[in-house]
């Protein structure tokens, strides 16, 4: 390939990308919308939270440790409260922020 080949390749690579990116976002919005999805407190992994964690931090994947009990993930809805969560003063995840219980 020569260099004008490759970097219309990339051009289509980052394009196509980016526009799954974007599909995935509106997915994410439409399954809230339709009550499937709901927010879960204390189950996102560090760096893996869906959106903002807390004073300090900005959106997904700023959370500074595993299972931060104010950075949330996307769960299916009906689900968050079964899930583990070690911090929580429940052991399971919850449906708003919460201050981490200390081992």
């Amino acid at each position: 390939m020569n260099k004008q080949t490759t970097a219309a390749a990339l051009a289509l690579a980052l394009s196509a990308g980016l526009t799954s990116i974007a599909a995935q976002a509106d997915e994410m919005k439409g399954d809230m919308a339709k009550g499937d999805m709901e927010k879960c407190f204390g189950v996102a992994m560090k760096g893996k939270n869906d959106c903002k964690a807390g004073a300090g931090t900005t959106c997904a994947g700023t959370a500074s440790h595993d299972y931060q009990g104010n950075a949330w993930s996307l769960v299916p809805a009906g689900t968050c409260m079964e899930t583990e969560s070690p911090t929580s003063p429940t052991g399971f995840g919850q449906l708003e922020a919460f201050e981490e219980k200390q081992s």
